[in-house]
Order: structure tokens, then sequence, then C-alpha cells
């Protein structure tokens, strides 16, 4: 009859003991959490000169951002079947730019294809 209280006392011992562990890892998982955010690095650069770009300097390339003035609407085609272009998927639409067009996303600006001289 006394294996009872014995019992309970080892088993009270043992979660007094794992408990300040229990807490230190929390404190730990509370810390990753409120570290910064890490950026990814920027892609590598491509080596551009034996290509041509879009844009009026042909320097608009696929997969770099499309610059802050081509965000304006008065750039945007929003009539592609009038221009002999293909339907932009969702989220991108089609930016004139001199000559070109430049297939970009809406929401980043970034470039996914180019027509050259159409």
């Amino acid at each position: 009859m006394k294996m009872k209280p014995l019992v309970a006392a080892l088993v009270a011992a043992s979660l007094a003991v794992a408990a300040p562990a229990f807490a230190q890892r929390d404190d730990h998982r509370d810390d990753r959490r409120a570290a910064p955010a890490r950026r990814a690095p920027p892609p590598p650069q491509r080596d551009h000169r034996n290509e041509r770009g879009a844009g009026p300097q042909h320097n608009f390339y696929k997969g770099e951002r499309l610059p802050a003035e081509y965000h304006n609407r008065q750039y945007v085609v929003d009539d592609w079947r009038g221009h002999h272009l293909r339907q932009p998927p969702r989220g991108y639409h089609w930016v004139q730019a001199g000559g070109d067009y430049v297939l970009a996303a809406v929401a980043t600006g970034i470039i996914a294809d180019l027509i050259l001289n159409h």
C-alpha cells in the first residue's frame, strides 16, 4: 500500500525536472519567431552582351523587373488581340515599350516574356 505514494512522488519529481526543459525549448521557439526573416539572395546576373533586350534602350530582359515608369496604365496593352499578342495568363499583362512588347507580372513587374520589333 505504500507503493502508491512512492510512485506518485516519483512522477511528481520527474515532472518537476522535465518542466524547465520544456519551458526552455519554448523560449527558443519564440526567439526563432522573433528573428527577422532572411531574404533569399538575388539571382545571379546574366550576361546580356550578346542579347537584344526590349524597350527603347533594349535593356529589358526576362527575369528582371520592369522599370517603375512602365507600371503606368498608359503603357499597358488592354487590346492584346488587336496587337496580335496571345492572351496574358492570370496575373500578367502586356506592356508596350517602344516597338517591343513585354509580358510582365502585374504585382511585381517581373518580366516573363518579350516580343521584339513586333
